[in-house]
C-alpha cells in the first residue's frame, strides 16, 4: 500500500513552480508508464498555462488550490479548490487563474476499454 499527503505535493510543486522560468512544475504521484491509470500533481502560477493539445484518453482535472480556466474550442470551464473537471475528448488547454495546484487523472486511449 502507498499513501503520501497530497497536501504536501502540491506545496513542493507550487514552490518548485515559483523557481522555474515556465512557472509551472509536475510530478507523476502514481501510474505511469507502466500502469495504465496516471495521477499528476501540476502546478501553475497565475497566468500560466498548458497551451492547447490533443487529450490522449480520458482525464479529469481535481483542483487541489486557486482557481484555473479548461478551455476547449469555444467552451470554457472554470475551477476552484474541490472542483472535478471532466476533461473534454478534444483540443483543450489549462490556464491558471491564481496560483493554482491541480491532479491530473488519466488512462491513455490504449488503455480504455470500448
Amino acid at each position: 500500500m502507498q499513501k503520501m499527503s497530497l497536501d504536501a505535493v502540491a506545496r513542493e510543486q507550487l514552490d518548485a513552480a515559483r523557481r522555474s522560468t515556465a512557472s509551472r512544475s509536475a510530478s507523476t504521484v502514481f501510474g505511469g508508464h507502466e500502469r495504465a491509470l496516471r495521477q499528476t500533481v501540476i502546478a501553475l502560477l497565475a497566468g500560466a498555462a498548458m497551451s492547447d493539445h490533443e487529450n490522449p484518453g480520458e482525464a479529469t482535472v481535481y483542483v487541489l488550490s486557486g482557481r484555473i480556466e479548461l478551455t476547449a474550442g469555444a467552451d470554457t470551464w472554470h475551477g476552484r479548490q474541490g472542483d472535478l473537471i471532466a476533461v473534454p475528448d478534444s483540443t483543450h488547454g489549462l490556464r491558471a487563474l491564481t496560483d493554482s495546484v491541480v491532479l491530473l487523472t488519466a488512462v491513455p486511449r490504449r488503455h480504455v476499454l470500448t
